[in-house]
């Protein structure tokens, strides 16, 4: 006897981001291929009873087996990284071939592409990190590279060996609106942070704790501002990360409701810490450095506001991972100030768990008794349509089968020991979740289950995004400003 799927997940409650059903999912040739009651038998079989049935979940912005820009490899390689974060329920990540000062993008590119080539074990693309806008780069490379699929670009406003000054900032936005590429943008204003941090360290203040104070609360709504400005005046979409405080979040909102194409996300590390997870005896803290830092609580519950209103449309993870010893946050000596320290945090595979969490288990207010579709939207349909990731982000027929299957009901005390990156630790050690995914499918094929990776180094795919911009999330159409009433994007 035949059958007509090669899987089928019977009795579970399928989730998606406009409500949730009870239905059965059925697979073939690692692509959705039905999904409703009463399907013919697979060639294997899943009971999801009592499970949800959710699409596998999307992390768009993950530093992974990457150089910073101080020369520090971080403690992840692609195998590790995406091991932990089928553990946590993804199956496509969006990490960073990133360019230094003086280096070749095409080179970069192509080097890290076989590194992602070797290990990766779930789906994933690139976003290009510029930080020499030279003729090279801008005229050539970059079109090219938006050309073959990587269509986005990641630019940094501070860090003084990556920033982009505002003039080289207006030539990447002209060079991605000409090849439609979306530009995400580490935006805070260097001078403050670089001003304060120096009068810190002279006073004395090197623990990591005054890290949060280095960042004034204004030097994110400042840099938003003038990031949306240069923006604006060429008709530019753009994608803002990690917001971190109720002033960005405000300054967003504003920028949407003109009509701009300014998009943004947020991080677990700033809906579940506070700057006082940094105050911690001796260097400790320096495990909760993060730039931007946490803020305080009123800044989370503005946070969850801007997502439950789509001012924010996305959380990443924003993983970056760095040991506590000499080859990472130490790596300066025993005894570093603050701004020796490496920035980042891990956070692959809790960041599901947490929104799961806040937003299922828990039920945050600000989303009314929809926590199970904001969760869906939020990990998984919003960044496949953001970032133009083909056949992602939803259970559908035709799209990949990438499903997580989560238990709703099993409590989970996260520890440092559970991880399978290499940091090390976890800044959310000793949090109590509810809500935990069990089996994990990618491409119809299961790399996670019975508490086992299943899937082998290099089986993930490169997922080509080709320039164009999509529909929002909401189904609003990314379309050209008028250009009767925007001359620069007219005249360029």
């Amino acid at each position: 006897m035949t059958t007509s799927y090669d899987l089928v997940i019977r009795g579970g409650t399928v989730g998606s981001a406009t409500g949730s059903f009870a239905a059965n999912v059925a697979v073939k040739d690692g692509r959705i291929a039905a999904v409703g009651q009463g399907l013919p038998a697979g060639a294997r079989e899943i009971d999801a009873t009592g499970k949800l049935v959710l699409p596998g979940g999307i992390d768009t912005h993950a530093h992974v087996e990457q150089v910073s820009a101080g020369g520090l490899l971080n403690a992840d390689t692609f195998e590790s990284a995406t091991t932990s974060a089928a553990f946590g329920g993804n199956t496509t990540l969006i990490s960073f071939a990133a360019q230094h000062r003086g280096s070749d993008l095409r080179k970069v590119v192509d080097d890290y592409a076989a590194l992602a080539k070797r290990g990766a074990l779930i789906d994933y693309a690139f976003h290009l990190i510029v930080a020499n806008p030279d003729a090279k780069t801008i005229q050539t490379d970059l079109p090219a590279l938006i050309g073959e699929g990587h269509a986005s670009i990641k630019i940094f406003m501070t860090y003084d060996l990556i920033k982009i000054d505002d003039e080289p900032l207006l030539d990447l936005l002209l060079t991605a609106r000409k090849n439609r590429a979306l530009v995400c943008v580490h935006a805070e204003n260097h001078g403050m942070i670089a001003w304060m941090g120096k009068k810190l360290v002279e006073k004395g203040y090197v623990a990591p704790k005054y890290h949060a104070i280095s960042h004034p609360r204004g030097s994110e709504p400042e840099a938003f501002n003038r990031l949306i400005t240069a923006a604006e005046l060429l008709d530019q979409p753009i994608m803002i990360f990690h917001v971190s405080t109720a002033e960005g979040a405000a300054v967003i909102r504003q920028a949407r409701g003109r009509g701009l194409k300014v998009f943004a996300e947020t991080c677990p590390q700033y809906l579940f810490l506070t700057k006082q997870d940094l105050d911690k005896p001796g260097l400790e803290g320096a495990k909760w450095m993060c730039s931007p830092p946490p803020r305080e609580a009123a800044d989370q519950d503005a946070l969850w506001q801007a997502l439950a209103l789509g001012d924010i449309q996305t959380v990443s993870s924003d993983h970056a991972p760095y040991r506590f010893d000499e080859t990472g946050k130490l790596s300066a000596g025993p005894n570093p100030n603050f701004k020796q320290i490496a920035n980042g945090l891990p956070g692959l595979e809790v960041r599901l768990p947490l929104l799961f969490d806040a937003l299922v288990s828990k039920g945050r207010p600000e989303f009314a008794g929809r926590g199970l579709e904001a969760f869906v939207e939020l990990t998984a349909t919003a960044p496949a349509s953001l970032y133009n990731l083909p056949n992602k982000g939803a259970l559908l027929p035709g799209y990949d089968a990438d499903i997580a299957i989560w238990d709703p009901q099993k409590t989970v005390t996260i520890t440092d020991e559970a991880m399978h990156d290499l940091t090390g630790f976890t800044p959310f050690a000793g949090r109590s979740v509810t809500g935990w995914p069990e089996r994990v499918i990618r491409r119809g094929e299961e790399i996670v289950a019975d508490g086992a990776v299943k899937a082998s180094p290099g089986s993930g795919r490169w997922l080509g995004r080709k320039g164009g911009w999509a529909a929002e999330p909401t189904g609003r159409l990314v379309a050209d400003m008028d250009p009767a009433t925007n001359f620069g994007a007219k005249l360029l």
